[in-house]
């Protein structure tokens, strides 16, 4: 009688189970020789049995049919099958004589009607396994999802810890993660130049071999990187420590959004064109090259203009003496920057309410996804809009949870823009002393805005683009006045700060002011309460943030 060896393990994984085909295999091989057992051949299978359509095992059923072998040797028959149908079918053929023999070194078959009885009840034992285990499986499943734990395999920038069964932020390959959206937030780098870049820095996926570029790309996709992860469609809100913010996530799919197939930049060489606008009739001044000098002058589309042609050179001397009026020295530089520290610590203590207020809604977004969950038990919505709304919340909740984490940190929304800005003035004197007429333009686009050419000179306003930092910037010992003028000789920018006189006297004016808003009380009861001017109830509350 010939028999198939029939050895399995459950997963196609080369590197996973291996030593359970070899111990079959051994195991199986001094059976036979024990029992003078002729092999007719050996078949080695990796997939598992919990449903039909293996194709080696069935190979094997057809040639037992068509007389090439009598017999199975395996290690159990839950090798065989853990699923009724290949159960079924394995007896089926016991009765039909084409199976002779069943051999198994852990289980005795005999091919009578107990035998074939008992066979059943271990077939029908291993699927009862498999299905224990499956269910078992999803359950804790649900159990770390309800924690906020990634249920599986690690993702790159992250190791899975065995003591918790979380995962955890792997040090050495985080810091890679971190530069690959920062890179890509840019709009500067392709998938393919970060692949290079990273990739040659010792950056390697599992087996530690390099990642390729959809690799790459499925990470910027990967919203468990800013603590947030989805699981069958469903979002969750993640317990393990977070490798990016959301803002800069966001950045990224905004970046993957907008970006088609990559183009190399042009280089234009008309550095000014697309920036000002005709003085007399309002039309784009556009640009043209002439006897090896750039001109600019009105399109004069569809009017008849009178406006004169201008050469570049007159108009970047133009423009550096504009950005000369406007630009700090290192030295104030320093000085300010020092200034804006100190009040940034003033301030702090006036942010406290406002971190209160956002975990105050923190909680209430808590509150909203239990209500949430309440509502879709009771059939209310269905499953799609329990998904969306309950996503909505978690974002909702990730950003109002990075805002708490800056006010914990010190930081206000006012000081990095006051900040880029004194910064920014600084840097000026290096765009006009480099003679760089686009950095000059980036420049110039950043302080002003309305840019009219009339007459061949340039004008242009500062005052929308500095006022909104002067008024939103909560300076309580600084006085801010800005004085810009609109003209085409000169252009004066001064952002002054001049010392309050009887500070803490007005500090303590300003608190009491702000519990009579608070109460309901209006302005100008306050000002009689406390018998002061209107402005200077209106000054108050705008340093307290209430107007």
């Amino acid at each position: 009688m010939k028999y198939f060896i029939y050895a399995r393990k459950s997963t196609d994984d080369e590197d996973r189970q291996v030593l359970s085909i070899e111990a079959q295999l051994k195991e199986l091989r001094e059976y036979a020789k024990r029992e003078n057992l002729f092999v007719y051949k050996e078949v080695v299978e990796a997939k598992t049995a919990k449903k039909p359509g293996r194709v080696l095992f069935n190979q094997v059923l057809v040639e037992i049919e068509k007389g090439h072998a009598e017999g199975i040797l395996a290690w159990h028959p839950d090798r065989l099958a853990r699923n009724s149908i290949d159960g079924g079918k394995i007896i089926y053929l016991v009765d039909q004589h084409v199976i002779r023999d069943l051999r198994f070194p852990t289980y005795r078959f005999d091919d009578s009607a107990q035998g074939k009885f008992m066979l059943s009840i271990a077939f029908g034992q291993s699927k009862y396994y498999i299905d224990a285990l499956s269910e078992n499986i999803r359950r804790g499943i649900r159990l770390k999802l309800s924690k906020g734990i990634w249920p599986q395999w690690a993702p790159v920038g992250y190791i899975n810890e065995r003591k918790t069964r979380s995962i955890v932020i792997d040090r050495g390959k985080a810091p890679f993660i971190k530069r690959v959206f920062e890179l890509y937030s840019t709009g500067n780098h392709t998938l393919e130049d970060i692949r290079v870049k990273i990739n040659a820095l010792g950056l390697a996926g599992r087996l530690n071999k390099p990642l390729s570029m959809s690799q790459y790309q499925t990470m910027l996709k990967n919203p468990l990187y800013y603590g947030v992860f989805r699981y069958n469609g469903e979002v969750y809100e993640g317990i393990h420590e977070p490798i990016i913010t959301k803002k800069l996530f966001d950045r990224c799919q905004e970046v993957m959004r907008l970006r088609g197939k990559h183009h190399a930049p042009k280089v234009d060489r008309f550095v000014l064109r697309g920036l000002m606008r005709c003085g007399e009739c309002g039309r784009m001044i556009t640009a043209e090259l002439q006897k090896c000098h750039v001109y600019y002058h009105c399109t004069k589309r569809l009017t008849n203009c009178n406006q004169k042609y201008v050469r570049e050179e007159e108009l970047a001397a133009q423009i550096s003496k504009f950005i000369q009026k406007v630009s700090l020295s290192d030295e104030w530089t320093k000085r300010i920057i020092e200034e804006l520290e100190r009040e940034r610590n003033t301030s702090l203590h006036s942010s406290l309410s406002q971190q209160q207020n956002l975990e105050t809604n923190v909680k209430e977004i808590d509150d909203k996804v239990s209500k949430l969950i309440d509502v879709y038990l009771a059939g209310t919505i269905t499953l799609e809009e329990y998904q969306q709304k309950k996503s909505d919340f978690i974002n909702e909740k990730k950003k109002l949870q990075e805002s708490t984490r800056d006010f914990a940190a010190g930081s206000c929304s006012w000081f990095e823009p006051a900040k880029d800005l004194v910064t920014t003035l600084n840097s000026a004197e290096y765009a006009v002393r480099e003679g760089n007429l686009g950095l000059q333009r980036e420049f110039l686009e950043k302080i002003g805005s309305n840019l009219i050419l009339k007459e061949r000179r340039l004008v242009f306003s500062t005052e929308g683009t500095f006022r909104r930092l002067i008024e939103t910037a909560p300076f309580t010992s600084w006085r801010t006045r800005l004085q810009p003028i609109r003209t085409a000789s000169e252009i004066h920018v001064k952002i002054v700060l001049e010392p309050i006189k009887y500070t803490p006297l007005y500090q303590k004016i300003a608190q009491k002011i702000e519990e009579l808003y608070l109460l309901g009380m209006s302005l100008r009861a306050i000002s009689r309460s406390l018998k002061v001017n209107r402005r200077t109830v209106i000054r108050a509350l705008k340093v307290k943030n209430r107007l």
